[in-house]
């Protein structure tokens, strides 16, 4: 092994370390936030509950807000990997499959993050002009989404005439809705997602009445 490659190995072990230090203070700080709630926590509890020194701490963060930033990017990033238009053409699944098939994965990654989610649903709002700021781009995405998947129904002829602003609204309001009923369940109950994503889907595309 000549230096050059030593230096290299060894620079390579100490950004792992220093990786794998963040995501122990965001876990921990993530437990903490569960326990004790975003804003009662302080920095001296997320010190403590990692059995790290203050100035460790800053090493990686600079604010209680800059850890809870940086969950809440890592779970918009997660959320919209799943926010991907209707395809069309040959080969192209049946519309409603590929909808039931977008709501279940954001199902999914609200139960795998649920308690992230939970905190955010509870605690996240008004939070930080930052964190709404984040919020209201990730929504916006999501209602443009419905819009668009409205509009491409409508052009196919499987969507009657609507107002696709309102009504993406309204199929937005239900996701949320959803999204944080289950987040917010006790933390050991199980949630059947592909359920729920099929209800979820089925009521607004059918409604409740029976035709």
């Amino acid at each position: 092994m000549n230096e050059l490659t030593e230096i290299d190995g060894r620079a390579r072990r100490a950004s792992e370390r220093r990786e794998s230090r963040r995501a122990y203070i965001l876990d921990t700080a993530l437990k903490v936030f569960a326990r004790s709630g975003y804003h009662q926590t302080r920095i001296s509890d997320i010190i403590e509950a990692a059995g790290i020194a203050r100035g460790t701490f800053y090493l990686y963060f600079e604010s209680k807000s800059a850890i809870f930033l940086e969950l809440l990017d890592e779970l918009v990033v997660e959320l919209r990997k799943h926010i991907v238009g209707v395809e069309q053409g040959p080969g192209a699944a049946p519309v409603e499959v590929q909808l039931t098939t977008t709501v279940t994965r954001i199902l999914e990654t609200v139960e795998s993050k649920r308690t992230l989610t939970t905190i955010l649903m509870r605690e996240a709002v008004g939070l930080d002009e930052v964190v709404d700021k984040k919020l209201q781009e990730f929504y916006g995405n999501l209602h443009g989404y419905i819009v668009l998947a409205l509009v491409e129904g409508q052009n196919m002829g499987i969507v009657r005439a609507l107002d696709t602003d309102i009504v993406a609204s309204c199929i937005l309001g239900t996701v949320k809705h959803v999204m944080e009923r289950y987040a917010t369940l006790d933390p050991g109950a199980a949630v059947d997602v592909e359920r729920v994503g099929g209800a979820l889907l089925d009521f607004n595309l059918r409604g409740v009445l029976q035709t």
